[in-house]
């Protein structure tokens, strides 16, 4: 295929090359640059769906838009009592008080940009619905297709649901300006119309792609986002039933035989990590051989700041020291997670890092740090090729173990709990086995394996901790949702009514 052609196939209404393929990574003598974006693509690489294009495309406006950029942690990661903004003291200092202390803004730029960005998204995911149903199809490729768009639009609503609460439900083609315009349904009916797409996914998606379509939805990540919806509705209102439903989610991904837990953690968060047995769902980021790059500012806005050799990012995202205190004596995952200034970096080949100063932060994110020889490899310093991790099956054993607790099922948590913990601990004598399961048992292990990740603050919130953990940092309790945003309400003449107490 020449170049031309390559270039047409690339920029296919949605930018076809944002979605990539990882070839197996079997052997030592696999070739890790041995990738292609998944849009530059021959005619015999696609399956039968009418729509493969635009299903293609939205996976690309994932990884190109606020759902997965640097906006995705200030919203999931630095509100919580483990990270802090980062960088230097005056840089983005006004994001960091809304953020860190609570001091949540209704203009700010990254607040525009998470719910303009979500829906920007959903609205292409109508866009492929209603086309779908248009045309009257119903082959099974095309059905899967449809499934697609129905899992990555519930998926943007459940960001929203954790994010803001009440928020409106546009569920078609947007072609005049009105009808985008939609009063907020409250948080039931928010999750009924989420929990609708999921299930319509999860009896419609695969088990498993082909190697060369990695990264696609599957049937697991619906299950997976359901069992985590369920998780979130029981928390709220301490409904055995839910805890039941979530429980039966997490089993049947469990028990599907796709997923294994990655025997090293360090290599979860590493090229080769991408894809792996581990990964339910991960946002596809890649570093072509000729060195183009089809990324985000996720990971590079993470990595160390620094100058010369040690100008790996933007030192935004930073553990706090109550998460390095929060670790159990010995326990790996902590060399994995916390990279501290004027120690070694532990294995990853760049030795000993600058001390505070020249170096603005103490701590800072392993998981969007880098192996020196990956970077030489790649010519490039800052992340651009770890994908982003969604949903991986540690979480769904961690949330298995709650659900099945709270149901009366100690036995069956405690199994789940030592499986991650028996990962954690790599045959080290650390770490021993779970005995006598508790919930705050089960919330320090879903901190400590998930740190960093994105998850913390919301399973504070959910667990009703809000006050008690983040208080004093400024934490109320209507600081459970963000303040829809002043250009949303404006847009709307008043049929968005701002959520309460801002």
């Amino acid at each position: 295929m020449n170049n031309i052609i390559k270039e047409i196939l690339f920029n296919i209404k949605y930018v076809l090359g944002t979605f990539i393929v990882l070839f197996s990574i079997t052997s030592c003598n696999n070739d890790l640059l041995d990738t292609k974006p998944l849009g530059v693509a021959t005619v015999g690489d696609l399956t039968t769906g009418g729509f493969e294009a635009d299903a293609f495309g939205l996976y690309g406006q994932l990884r190109n838009s606020g759902v997965s950029n640097w906006t995705r942690y200030w919203f999931q990661s630095i509100r919580s009592d483990d990270a802090q903004k980062g960088s230097s003291a005056g840089d983005q200092a006004q994001a960091g008080a809304d953020f860190d202390e609570f001091g949540y803004s209704n203009d700010s730029f990254l607040n525009n940009d998470n719910w303009n960005e979500h829906y920007k998204v959903i609205n292409a995911c109508n866009d492929l619905i209603d086309a779908i149903d248009v045309s009257g199809l119903t082959d099974s490729g095309t059905i899967v297709n449809m499934a697609e768009a129905r899992m990555i639009r519930g998926f943007l609503y459940f960001d929203l649901r954790r994010d803001y609460g009440e928020v409106p439900i546009i569920d078609q083609k947007v072609i005049e300006v009105t009808d985008g315009i939609k009063p907020k349904s409250s948080v039931v009916d928010v999750d009924a119309f989420i929990e609708a797409d999921l299930i319509f996914a999860s009896e419609n998606l695969p088990v498993t792609w082909v190697s060369n379509f990695d990264g696609r939805a599957t049937k697991g990540f619906a299950d997976a986002l359901l069992a985590k919806l369920y998780l979130y509705q029981a928390s709220e209102s301490n409904s055995q039933e839910k805890y039941t439903a979530s429980l039966t989610k997490s089993e049947e991904v469990i028990n599907s035989g796709v997923y294994t837990l990655v025997p090293s953690y360090k290599t979860l968060f590493s090229l080769e990590g991408n894809n792996s047995t581990e990964s339910i769902f991960e946002v596809q980021q890649l570093v072509t051989e000729s060195g183009q790059t089809f990324s985000n500012n996720y990971y590079v806005s993470q990595g160390v700041r620094g100058t010369g050799a040690w100008d790996l990012g933007w030192g935004f995202n930073v553990p706090t020291q109550t998460l390095v205190d929060a670790y159990e004596t010995g326990d790996p995952r902590k060399n994995e997670t916390i990279l501290v200034s004027g120690e070694d970096d532990g294995g990853y080949g760049s030795g000993i890092l600058p001390g505070t100063p020249p170096l603005d932060q103490l701590y800072w994110n392993k998981k969007a740090y880098t192996e020196a020889a990956t970077r030489t490899k790649l010519s490039q310093r800052q992340n651009n090729w770890e994908n982003i991790k969604i949903i991986r099956y540690a979480d769904v054993l961690l949330m298995a173990a709650e659900a099945a607790f709270k149901t009366g099922n100690s036995a069956l948590a405690a199994d789940y709990l030592n499986e991650v913990r028996a990962r954690a601990r790599g045959g080290a004598n650390v770490l021993p086995d779970i005995t006598s399961v508790t919930l705050d048992v089960i919330k320090h292990e879903r901190r400590i394996e998930l740190a960093m990740e994105g998850e913390r603050f919301y399973d504070v919130v959910r667990w009703g901790d809000g006050p008690a953990v983040l208080g004093s940092l400024g934490f109320l309790p209507k600081h459970e949702w963000y303040p829809i945003p002043q250009a949303a309400i404006d847009q709307s003449q008043g049929v968005l009514i701002q959520n309460p107490n801002y």
